[in-house]
């Protein structure tokens, strides 16, 4: 009932069961899988990553962590539940000087688009047409604060250079990845793959704070392993999202 995935890495410490693709083998679409998958590539941690079929095998996560939801991961024999406790867990156990810090430098990385999915759900699962080009309205209000976040320099950016007007970063919070980029790359990633399949228009090009942002994350291995193929997110929201 528990399939391997590509992704993992061997190790006596820590494993980390999330949920399956389509196929039955590879990673599904989960974004906060891929969340706590991106944390551990960047931390340079040994773990193995365990696939779950909660369709075809429902109750396979009681022998991990009874009532809990993927991902799970188990440190030492031990069940961590929660995506956000499972990052505090991570940060307080793999600490400088052997392994690096996630945390952000600057709080408002930490909110930056924070809204956006919640936006984007009403959007696309929304039943009433009349009510389609408010929810827009909301999601694209929301992606353009990214866009301005990620566009104007921050306080470190400023001092390197008094005169810089659009920010060069590649990410939320500098040129590394960083807790935040792990929770929210991989939402826009569905916001984009859906909003473009379902409704023939994802993010918008004219955003290029955002478009950068997406760009340097595909150059990086740890968004690279663990993105979901295109058509696991599609087919994940077929059947929730009304047709137009």
């Amino acid at each position: 009932n528990l399939k391997r995935c590509p992704l993992g890495f061997g190790s006596d410490h820590s494993r980390e069961p999330g949920r399956v693709g389509v196929d039955g083998e590879t990673i599904g679409h989960c974004p906060f899988c891929q969340r706590v998958f991106m944390v551990l590539l960047l931390k340079g941690v040994p773990f193995t990553l365990t696939t779950v079929d909660t369709k075809r095998s429902p109750d396979v996560l009681k022998d991990f962590a009874p009532g809990a939801q993927l991902p799970v991961l188990l440190y030492d024999g031990e069940p961590k539940t929660d995506t956000i406790k499972i990052e505090e867990f991570l940060e307080e156990t793999l600490n400088p000087p052997e392994y690096p810090s996630l945390a952000p430098k600057y709080e408002e990385s930490t909110l930056a688009g924070n809204d956006i999915f919640h936006r984007f759900s009403a959007y696309i699962k929304n039943p009433i047409p009349a009510q389609d080009e408010t929810l827009l309205h909301a999601l694209l209000k929301a992606l353009r604060k990214l866009d301005q976040y990620l566009n104007n320099p921050l306080p470190y950016e400023q001092v390197r250079d008094p005169e810089l007007v659009i920010s060069r970063r590649r990410f939320l919070d500098g040129d590394q990845m960083t807790l935040a980029d792990c929770n929210l790359l991989p939402k826009l990633n569905i916001v984009n793959v859906v909003c473009q399949h379902y409704r023939q228009a994802g993010i918008p090009r004219e955003l290029r704070g955002i478009g950068r942002y997406l760009e340097c994350a595909t150059e990086t291995k740890e968004y690279q392993y663990t993105c979901p193929n295109p058509q696991e997110v599609i087919q994940a929201y077929h059947g929730v999202v009304r047709q137009p």
